[in-house]
């Protein structure tokens, strides 16, 4: 490009636009420099006073200290000269900017080897108005860049993969498969994954299209088909068929549909290298099941279906909602007759690395899968891998497990008693809520005696501490330790059937055990559920409860005066019981056997739900539902 005089001050101007200090002169603030005009080697400031919105002043030659350019004024305070008084310099606005230059801070235009683009041309400065090399692109100019094959993070289709242009602007590179299975396609317009499966449809709740069902350590005599059926239960909380595909590596295993607010249950194979036996810990390729859905649906698994005597059930995640940290519940080992508690990562995605940092109960473990005796580990699984942390003494609870991708975890016992003096034995098995997910505030009630509609059955309750030195408070007050010293340690609260609100500094984990048979709180063996954060409630639920079963109730816990119903009756006044002075209730409702176990709760505000169902010597206890939204520490 030519440099004479004619077209110097024309190409100074556009190159300070170029560099954002362009404003619309009609729009500018009220106050600043007059016009003001440099000629010669030193630059004459501008007469310094009140200027009207969008006044304009210009400057050419050679300022104090650099080269002078076009510079508006309008500003707040302007100058006409180099870089201390240079017009448009460092302290020059324009078009009513309110601290925008309109050259560099020394008075250059342009800064050498700075690239800017012309249409699709890409012009490289040379530091003093012009331009040391002009090339034209063959694809696209990106300002700063120059020739680039893409525009950084521009998003396309290729086919179901949507690839994003790389920081570089070199190459599109593949990050997200539109999954069929979920309905999902590539939107060309947007060059994003759209369908009611989505990320952007689907929020951070239980309700989701991909979910990993797992089976887990049970006592033996229990996980034989087709006496005992470990099953998954889908219910379809949209509007439309959802069809649904179960897979376990390569193979399919199942495909149905599931009519809007219906539920299927179906059962899978048991997998013996996870259920069968007692250790050692181990790592099972492609050992969990993948259950993936057109449409957005709730997922549990039983292990086993049937009401037999030793039993528990999970609420499973959804994929979307996993995490990649966690502290772990589970049950001591009872070494009384050799039986474990475990704890089971799943991955969702090939290369997954998984690191175990044991609590300091958690240090006993029968090594195996990449696991050392001492319960510390760092494997990486493959989607669908399960690695399985079994026992040899002591108890896995308060173990932190972190990864580099979002992992599935589930908790539990291949059977126990709880409290160990009273019988009988039951399975314990629980989806843990991500670390992120977890919060500060829950509330606590214990189960209804399933005999008595007036009496209560008792619990254990364990609070986790996920950092050190969290102070712990109770409304109504109970009569135990209100300090944790370390990440990971718990305080248990022994049988009783207290309600109460638990509060804490830092982020808790809270569990609940449901006692045995002959503790005297009627029928039940024991079951486990962890608490709900009371930040994650929800003011709509679908949820399963198994007809199957003897007996089955929701347990509700809402804000005094909340309107609340369940399959669209509303819950009793006189059902209601407060918690302490805290301004929440709690009920029990038996749930009907007479349909196909979906049930709804609605309320008028959030509320929390906990299902279980008993017969003699067997149980099950899960969340009813919850959101998972991110909560700070």
């Amino acid at each position: 490009m030519r440099k004479d005089s004619s077209n110097f001050t024309v190409f100074l101007g556009a190159c300070a636009c170029l560099l954002g200090a362009c404003g619309d002169g009609g729009s500018g603030r009220t106050g600043g420099a007059s016009s003001g005009t440099a000629t010669g080697g030193t630059a004459t400031a501008g007469t310094a006073g009140t200027a009207t919105a969008g006044t304009v002043g210009t400057a050419t030659g050679v300022g104090s200290t650099g080269t002078a350019t076009t510079g508006t004024a309008g500003g707040s305070t302007g100058t006409a000269g180099g870089s201390t008084g240079t017009a448009g310099g460092s302290t020059g606005t324009a078009g009513g900017g309110s601290s925008g230059t309109t050259a560099g801070t020394t008075g250059g235009v342009c800064p050498a080897g700075t690239i800017v683009c012309e249409g699709n041309t890409a012009k490289e400065c040379d530091g003093m108005g012009g331009f040391t090399q002009e090339t034209p692109c063959a694809e696209v100019c990106v300002e700063g860049l120059g020739c680039a094959t893409c525009v950084p993070g521009e998003a396309q289709c290729n086919g179901d993969t949507v690839e994003v242009c790389d920081p570089n602007g070199e190459m599109f590179v593949p990050t997200e498969t539109c999954d069929p299975l979920q309905g999902q396609v590539c939107d060309a317009q947007f060059g994003q994954c759209s369908g009611a499966c989505s990320q952007g449809a689907l929020g951070l709740s239980y309700i989701g299209c991909d979910y990993y069902p797992t089976v887990t350590q049970q006592y033996d005599l229990y996980n034989t088909s087709p006496k005992d059926d470990f099953a998954v239960a889908v219910a379809n909380t949209s509007g439309s068929t959802a069809t649904v595909t179960v897979t376990r590596g390569a193979n399919t295993v199942a495909m149905f549909d599931v009519m809007p607010g219906d539920v299927v249950v179906r059962v899978l194979p048991w997998v013996d290298a996870l259920t069968k036996g007692t250790g050692p810990s181990v790592l099972v390729t492609d050992g969990a099941y993948r259950l993936r859905s057109t449409q957005p649906v709730t997922v549990y698994q039983y292990n086993p279906i049937e009401a037999t005597t030793t039993n528990d059930a999970s609420l499973l995640l959804p994929v979307n909602a996993w995490g990649a940290e966690y502290i772990v519940g589970a049950w001591p080992h009872w070494s009384a007759i050799n039986l474990p508690g475990f704890y089971a990562v799943v991955a969702g995605e090939d290369g997954t690395t998984v690191t175990l940092t044991p609590s300091g109960t958690g240090g006993q473990v029968q090594a195996g899968g990449g696991v050392a005796a001492n319960g510390t580990a760092q494997v990486t699984l493959d989607q669908g891998d399960v690695l399985q942390v079994i026992t040899s003494g002591g108890d896995l609870t308060g173990t932190r497990v972190t990864s580099d991708k979002p992992v599935q975890v589930i908790g539990g016992h291949d059977c126990t008693n709880i409290p160990f003096q009273f019988a009988a034995c039951d399975h314990l098995e629980e989806a843990i809520i991500p670390l992120d997910a977890l919060a500060k505030e829950y509330f606590v009630v214990p189960p209804i005696h399933p005999s008595d509609p007036n009496a209560e059955k008792a619990q254990i309750v364990r609070i986790v501490a996920t950092e050190p030195n969290t102070t712990l408070s109770f409304d109504p007050d109970q009569p135990v330790n209100k300090t944790l010293t370390n990440a990971g340690d718990y305080l248990e609260i022994g049988m009783s059937t207290a309600a109460y609100r638990v509060s804490a500094d830092k982020k808790i984990l809270v569990l609940q055990y449901m006692v045995g048979q002959t503790a005297g709180y009627g029928l039940s063996d024991p079951a486990m559920v962890q608490g709900i954060p009371a930040e994650q409630f929800r003011q709509d639920y679908l949820f399963h409860a198994a007809p199957t079963w003897v007996v089955n109730f929701v347990d509700i816990v809402a804000p005094d005066g909340a309107a609340v119903e369940v399959d669209g009756s509303p819950v009793s006044p006189m059902a209601w019981q407060p918690i302490g002075a805290t301004g929440w209730s709690y009920a029990h409702v038996q749930l009907s056997n007479a349909g196909n176990g979906n049930h709804t709760v609605t309320g008028s505000q959030g509320v929390g739900i906990t299902v279980y169902g008993v017969q003699s010597a067997g149980s099950y206890w899960y969340p009813g539902g919850l959101d998972l939204s991110i909560i700070p520490q």
